[in-house]
């Protein structure tokens, strides 16, 4: 088994992450975690596990079908992985926060497993880091979710991207009333989330609608771009259910524009995702020349009332191994992981080099002994590759200290009782 490929010795759809990349997953978690912070958010930490009949009260079909589930053997239950954080944050929120005051900002950043078929390559761990703004019902709310995804993308240094914004209660308004069977039904509301308006088209040529009725099911693929969707919309559509979802746009546009994020927004009036779980307002952001969003967002005003306690909510989350997969090289210098100084010591008497480890540690240095018998050559070489910032050798007789910067070579000698001295600090000039 050890000549094994590395990847043949772990379950599909899972990975190791070496330092580098480990670094920069935890580099995207503090700066989400930072900009959450600053917006008033505070962490929740969900369980691993759930009770599988519990956790399934807050998951919509799609995400039942990939949870993972095993019988526990202490309690003799069927448990599960979360394959969502949302549901959980909800019966958290339901079960264990009722007296808290409304609203709550709630945030978290952890892993989820989902099932996933084999043929299609897909991650089944995922980590995610997001919000949940429980007990507001306002566009304002919604606005606040896509300034904070902006902002994010904004923080980790994405420098083209956009946050396309959708309203599932603008389709339910178009569909409301017409006589579609449900296969058809199905069938017309995947063509419209393809774009597709030939096969749109060719469904609704001999659908029992009214011509006014086909016209704004046509209108639908087409209602995407900047914000002269919203007038278009207003002049496709007559009922007033889809007139409602457009004000709401149109206030959460009005907030976003004093939150200087308007010029990330467009529309698509007919993103479909989530249509039976959103409530409202969704959206998704994508860096440019990738396919696929990094986040996902939207009201849900219904998931808390599942488990007993009714309450307006939105958020969103970030997909951390998309990000990772969108910035990598953006991250290459932001994310690498540099300790301080690595000391090396020939002498049999490594208290001396022990001293000053502990000394350096206790300033906020990070330092690390080469404590590995070596030459000097080769400890420089080790630095350089692990990505140490100095190098610093400790003499006979406790009285000459060489401290080299590795960045450019620069030397710097010192006496042993200078590392002690209160104005000390690591340079070379």
């Amino acid at each position: 088994m050890t000549n094994a490929a590395p990847e043949a010795m772990l379950p599909k759809g899972v990975k190791d992450f070496l330092p580098l990349k480990a670094a920069k997953i935890e580099y995207l978690k503090q700066t989400l975690r930072g900009v959450f912070s600053q917006w008033g958010f505070r962490p929740v930490i969900p369980p691993s596990l759930e009770y599988l009949h519990v956790l399934e009260i807050g998951l919509g079909e799609g995400l039942r079908e990939k949870t993972l589930r095993f019988d526990d053997r202490q309690s003799g239950r069927l448990v599960a992985f979360p394959p969502d954080i949302t549901p959980q944050v909800a019966r958290i929120v339901a079960t264990r926060m009722r007296e808290a005051p409304l609203p709550l900002r709630l945030c978290y950043t952890g892993k989820v497993l989902r099932h996933v078929e084999q043929q299609t390559g897909k991650d089944r761990e995922i980590f995610q880091a997001g919000v949940e703004l429980i007990g507001l019902e306002s566009p304002e709310a919604d606005a606040e979710m896509i300034a904070m995804a902006v902002e994010s993308l904004k923080a980790l240094g994405a420098r083209e991207f956009t946050v396309d914004i959708g309203q599932v209660e603008f389709f339910r308004g178009v569909m409301a009333d017409l006589p579609l069977s449900g296969a058809l039904a199905r069938q017309v509301q995947e063509a419209i989330a393809r774009k597709d308006s030939s096969e749109l088209k060719s469904l609704l040529a001999e659908a029992p609608v009214s011509d006014r009725a086909r016209e704004e099911i046509l209108a639908l693929p087409r209602l995407f771009g900047g914000r002269e969707v919203l007038e278009r919309a207003e002049r496709a559509v007559t009922n007033d259910r889809s007139r409602r979802a457009l004000e709401n746009l149109s206030r959460v546009l009005k907030t976003l524009e004093v939150y200087g994020v308007e010029e990330h927004v467009t529309f698509d009036l007919g993103e479909l995702r989530g249509l039976d779980y959103h409530t409202g307002v969704t959206f998704q952001g994508f860096l440019t020349g990738m396919g696929r969003a990094v986040c996902f967002g939207g009201r849900y005003d219904n998931l808390t009332a599942r488990y007993g306690y009714p309450a307006p909510a939105t958020g969103f989350a970030f997909d951390l191994q998309s990000l990772l997969f969108a910035l990598d090289r953006e991250l290459d210098e932001v994310a690498i992981h540099r300790t301080d100084v690595l000391i090396f010591q020939s002498e049999a008497d490594k208290q001396p080099a022990q001293r000053i480890a502990r000394e350096l540690r206790s300033r906020g240095y990070s330092a690390a002994r080469d404590i590995i018998s070596r030459g000097l050559e080769q400890t420089l070489e080790y630095a350089g590759r692990t990505n140490f910032r100095f190098v610093m050798i400790i003499g006979d007789g406790e009285e000459d200290i060489l401290l080299i910067r590795l960045a450019d070579g620069c030397e710097k000698r010192l006496p042993y009782k200078a590392i002690f001295a209160e104005d000390f600090a690591l340079q070379t000039d």
